[in-house]
Order: structure tokens, then sequence, then C-alpha cells
């Protein structure tokens, strides 16, 4: 599986902004789709997800409320909207795929095999 992210910028806080992520290959053995970000000196933390098939979705407490995951699996795309952005949520964004992850991992980047390149989304105050 090959994950290509885009959508990433600069905004204002209370702004908003739509990632995608397009998914080639083996797309039909997906099981989970996420996104993750990364902070400068912080480890990767878990935003979002959403099971590929029944389109379940995932979120960290910190974005619940202001972030939607989706999916369109006609066009194998995970998005990722995000408004009422805030200064703390600038970081790299990475979108993942599982072939086997399981719920009860589905917040842990160890849980996902495959990873896109990332994209940066900064926010101002």
């Amino acid at each position: 599986v090959q994950l290509q992210a885009s959508g990433g910028g600069l905004v204002q806080a209370g702004g908003s902004l739509r990632l995608s992520c397009l998914a080639s290959g083996s797309t039909l053995s997906m099981h989970v789709m996420g996104w993750f970000r990364q902070a400068p000196g912080k480890e990767r933390e878990f935003v979002a997800a959403v099971r590929w098939s029944a389109g379940s979705t995932y979120y960290a407490d910190s974005v619940k409320g202001r972030f939607t995951i989706s999916r369109d699996k006609t066009k194998n795309t995970v998005y990722l909207q995000m408004n009422s952005l805030k200064p703390e949520d600038t970081a790299v964004y990475y979108c993942a795929a599982g072939l086997r992850t399981i719920l009860s991992m589905i917040r842990i980047p160890s849980a996902y095999g495959y990873w896109g390149q990332g994209t940066q989304v900064t926010v101002s105050s």
C-alpha cells in the first residue's frame, strides 16, 4: 500500500483545513486508516482513525468535536476535516494504513504498517 498525503498549509487560529490521503496498491486489504501528527520534539500521536470497510471512526480527545475523519472507498481516499484549529494543532500530519490493525491498538503508531510522507500544518495565533 502506498499513501500520498496532501492539503497541509498555514492557517490562522480558528480556521479550517482539509487533509487528504490517497491510497494505492493493495487497498482491498486495508482494515484501518488513520491520521497521526508529530510536533517538533514530541512523539508521534494519534489523531483519528476510520475502519475502512465499516466506516467506524475514532478520535483523540484533543480533537474530538473539531476534526472529522471520513473515507471515500470509490476514490481510495481518507480525509481529515480540521475545524476550529488551534496553535497546538501545529505539526506534521501523517496518514497511515493498517492491514491487520486490531481495534484495541488503533491509537498506536506501531499497529500501522504503511505511512505517507507527511504534510505540514501550521496554525498561527
